[in-house]
């Protein structure tokens, strides 16, 4: 089976081939350029370098949100306009970053900077269970959401952290934004992801998108709708603009 990914949702731009389990190729980036920018020539920068033919690719995997608007709309776009009528599923971007840390023993806990002082996270781990077709003692490890992907803030966070009383390690852009905030409060070990899979990355899109395909989890490119979680700040600038016009009225 051959997937091709993409994730757009937060400043890093990544596209990624993989094919049965191995990664055939992956472009990602993190620099001051637009996604509208990257993410097609890079696609067609792999596409030229292992002589892909997209219409040999069996589904599209994209992270669906939450993240950046203009991010996750780009994505849903490019995933949409390259009209190959493949199945699409849709990666949760927190399910994916978590992913990124397979086999992790303890907690998982991504961290996308919301602004605000708030954060998109979750709260996962990594649980053996037996392969039923197997007789040997095989195990499989599939990630299982304590706290599914939500917008919070992050002192409330690191509360929750510390009523689950088990060690966490850290990733995401928000790490380094909100760092220093959650060493001072958090009451439970803790560590923090490298730069080889602290961000976005979409081999894990690609990897975790297999999973949901073999479980049915697609969508036709029409259906899909990225995953927001929360208003635009156009959406809530406009809404505070409104009730500060009906308060004057009142």
């Amino acid at each position: 089976m051959k997937i091709l990914a993409l994730d757009s949702s937060g400043l890093v731009a990544s596209a990624a081939i993989v094919e049965d389990d191995v990664l055939i190729a992956e472009y990602t980036t993190d620099y001051k350029k637009t996604h509208s920018q990257t993410l097609l020539p890079m696609l067609d920068e792999i596409r030229q370098m292992i002589d892909l033919d997209l219409h040999t690719i069996d589904a599209i995997a994209i992270s669906a949100g939450p993240g950046s608007f203009t991010g996750l709309r780009i994505g849903a776009a490019t995933a949409k306009g390259l009209a190959l009528k493949k199945p699409l599923v849709a990666v949760p971007t927190v399910d994916a970053l978590a992913y990124n840390l397979y086999g992790t023993e303890g907690l998982i806990c991504p961290l996308m900077d919301a602004r605000r002082n708030q954060v998109y996270t979750g709260i996962y781990e990594f649980c053996k269970e037996e392969i039923p077709e197997k007789e040997s003692s095989e195990h499989q490890l599939v990630m299982h959401s304590i706290k599914e992907q939500c917008a919070i803030a992050v002192d409330e966070l690191v509360e929750e952290l510390n009523r689950l009383g088990r060690e966490v390690i850290f990733l995401g852009d928000g790490v380094p934004v909100y760092r220093e905030q959650i060493l001072q409060k958090l009451k439970v070990p803790c560590s923090f992801a490298p730069a080889a899979n602290n961000r976005q990355r979409a081999a894990s899109v690609a990897s975790l998108g297999a999973v949901y395909y073999a479980h049915g989890r697609t969508v036709t490119a029409a259906e899909h709708e990225p995953e927001y979680l929360r208003k635009s700040q156009a959406e809530r600038e406009r809404e505070e603009q409104e009730k500060a016009a009906k308060e004057a009225q009142a």
